[in-house]
């Protein structure tokens, strides 16, 4: 299920989407779907490497943020959220800290 994309906002910065395996520092099950906001693909990815996420590439653009998505990220102060997958409407969406706690 591994798989991403981006989409380029009309002020020429990104939202990138990755879906990832859940750290191993987190005991939950499953995939998440990351989002991230930056100036461009290139340091959307530094973002999350320098969280600890090494291994961290986008391959394509097969799965680009929804709408909602894109919305959701740029609302949030940090510009990098999180979320299981699949989606599940009722959960929101969580601060990358969240997902990263005792790391």
């Amino acid at each position: 299920m591994p798989g991403g994309g981006f989409v380029k906002l009309p002020n020429g910065s990104v939202v990138v989407a990755l879906t990832l395996p859940r750290p191993v520092v987190d005991c939950g099950g499953g995939p998440v779907r990351v989002l991230v906001h930056a100036a461009n693909r290139a340091r959307a990815l530094t973002r999350l490497r320098n969280l600890g996420m090494r291994a961290v590439y986008l391959r394509g653009n097969t799965q680009p943020p929804t709408p909602d998505e894109v919305t959701a990220v740029l609302h949030h102060p940090d510009g990098l959220l999180w979320r299981a997958v699949p989606d599940d409407v009722e959960e929101l969406w969580h601060p990358i800290r969240a997902l990263l706690r005792g790391a």
